[in-house]
C-alpha cells in the first residue's frame, strides 16, 4: 500500500506591501506564513493566552485596563482577552489586509468571531512598529505578537520596536505602572538586558514548555509608576 502523506491545503495566498502572506489547511489546523517564513498555527495557544494573563496580573487589579494587542495573528490573544471581562478596551494593530479578512470573512472567523463582535475590540490595519512611534494614545498593557521574538524577526524594520529607541516608544505609550509583555520563541537574556536599560522594572521571563524543547515565552516589564 502506498504511503499516504498529510500535504498543506493553500486556503489563500497574498501578496501585500510587506511581501506574500498564505493561510494554509494542513489536517485540522490553520497555518499562516509569511514571506515563506512559519508564523503561528492554531494547534495549541497557551503562550499566547499567558501573554495576555500575566499582563493583566502584573496591573494588580487596575479597573478596565486598556490594551493594545500587537498582531491579530490566529486570534488566540484577541479571543482569550475578550473572554476576560476585566479588560476594557481591546485595541489590536494588525498590518495585514489578508489576516484581518480571514478573521472577519474567512475560516479563522471560528476563533475569533465572539471578540471581533465584542464592542470593546478594535482593530487598527496598520503597521504596529509605526503606530506605537507615532500615537498619542496611551494603555494600560502593550501585549507584542507580530515575530518569532526580538531575537528572530519576520520582517525588515520590526527589529527597531526592540532597540532602544523602540522601548522608548513603548514606555510612551504605556501609562504610569504600565505593563510591556512580549512573546518569543524562544527566551533572550539580551533582551531582558534592554527591557532593563530603557528603565523597566519588574523584568522577567515566563516560559510555556513546548513539545519541541525549546520553550515559548512571554517577557515582561513594568513602567515605572
Amino acid at each position: 500500500m502506498p504511503i499516504s502523506y498529510d500535504i498543506p491545503e493553500v486556503l489563500d495566498r497574498r501578496e501585500g506591501p510587506h511581501g506574500e502572506v498564505v493561510l494554509r489547511r494542513h489536517g485540522e489546523l490553520l497555518q499562516i506564513i509569511a514571506n515563506g517564513c512559519f508564523l503561528m498555527d492554531t494547534s495549541d495557544g497557551r503562550s499566547e493566552r499567558l501573554l495576555m494573563d500575566v499582563a493583566l496580573d502584573a496591573l494588580g487589579g487596575r479597573p478596565e485596563p486598556g490594551v493594545l494587542i500587537g498582531g491579530l495573528g490566529v486570534g488566540f490573544s484577541l479571543a482569550h482577552a475578550a473572554a476576560d471581562p476585566r479588560w476594557g478596551r481591546i485595541t489590536v494593530v494588525e498590518r495585514e489586509t489578508a489576516v484581518i479578512d480571514w478573521h472577519r470573512h474567512g475560516p479563522l472567523s471560528a476563533l475569533s468571531a465572539p471578540a471581533l463582535a465584542d464592542p470593546r475590540t478594535e482593530i487598527l490595519e496598520m503597521d504596529l512598529v509605526a503606530y506605537v512611534n507615532e500615537t498619542s494614545n496611551t494603555y494600560d498593557a502593550l501585549c507584542l505578537d507580530i515575530d518569532n521574538g526580538p531575537d528572530w524577526t519576520v520582517t525588515e524594520g520590526n527589529d527597531g520596536l526592540y532597540s532602544a529607541s523602540g522601548l522608548a516608544s513603548c514606555v510612551r505609550v504605556l501609562r504610569p505602572g504600565g505593563v510591556l509583555a512580549v512573546w518569543s520563541a524562544q527566551p533572550s537574556p539580551e533582551f531582558e538586558g534592554s527591557l532593563r536599560n530603557a528603565g523597566f522594572q519588574g523584568v522577567r521571563t515566563e516560559e510555556v514548555p513546548v513539545a519541541r524543547g525549546v520553550p515559548d515565552v512571554v517577557h515582561l516589564g513594568v513602567r515605572p509608576g
